[in-house]
């Protein structure tokens, strides 16, 4: 009854939010028991680095990495030796794909120094090419060393960390590992906007000069996953006593 009041609730908000996109057309909200449902989310799995120097190796169908229960996906960073690698954790994509709408992930997030979460869309088809000319947008990113902030970003040719340009904006939150959070993407032809629960902190408008600056015209995917070190998780270290560490999922919601 709890959660159903909570669903209804963040619906009406979600309409109220953002009058342009009202209809839900994907969803999961976790109301079953077992490994993620297959029809919705696929896995990208191995070892690496990821192109940051990442030292997990993500698994598939593994459910000490990632399960649903009590109405949660939890996708669990573990120490542990597996092929070659000193850590596990998941890298969930979604099945679903779309151009433009309204993302909402409900989450709350792991902690500790060497932890990298993420929830973030990347181009399915990647029409203009390798990272980053298709472009990618960070809903939220957090590293464990500044456990108090949360980012959002955006990567495409003409702004991207490989040159310094990208673009990205950051919010204080104290109680981000202990408490849920609606993490939201509004994105249209003409700008995207980011929000923690309610706040809009995040805008990138489309300047109308083409794919290098703005490559979302395309059918994105979502990305959840939990990375371990790496160029900016790993910047100050990994501290191994803290594992194993979650990020828990209460919902994903798609409107367009």
């Amino acid at each position: 009854m709890q959660k159903l009041f909570c669903l209804l609730a963040f619906f009406v908000f979600s309409i109220a939010a953002s009058a342009q996109f009202k209809k839900m057309v994907w969803a999961d909200e976790f109301n079953y028991s077992g490994l993620p449902d297959s029809t919705k989310w696929g896995y990208e799995t191995g070892n690496s680095g990821w192109g940051n120097n990442e030292l997990q190796f993500y698994t598939s169908k593994r459910i000490n990495n990632a399960h649903v229960d009590k109405g949660l996906l939890t996708i669990n960073a573990v120490k542990e030796g597996y092929q070659g690698a000193a850590y596990t954790s998941a890298r969930l994509l979604s099945k679903g794909n779309w151009k433009y709408g309204r993302m909402e992930i409900r989450a709350k997030l792991p902690g500790g120094r060497g932890m990298w979460p993420a929830i973030w869309m990347i181009a399915t088809d990647g029409a203009y090419g390798g990272w980053p000319k298709s472009g990618e947008i960070d809903i939220m990113e957090n590293v464990g060393y500044n456990p108090d902030s949360v980012f959002a970003t955006v990567h495409t040719e003409s702004y991207n960390h490989k040159i310094g340009t990208q673009k990205t904006k950051g919010l204080s939150r104290t109680d981000l590992t202990s408490a849920f959070h609606v993490y939201a993407l509004e994105w249209s032809e003409k700008k995207i906007d980011i929000f923690i629960d309610k706040e809009k902190y995040f805008e990138f408008n489309n300047e109308d000069t083409g794919y290098k600056a703005w490559p979302f015209d395309k059918q994105f995917h979502l990305l959840l996953n939990i990375a371990v070190g790496g160029g900016w998780g790993g910047k100050m270290g990994v501290d191994d006593s803290i594992f194993p560490q979650h990020m828990q999922v209460d919902y994903v919601r798609v409107y367009q």
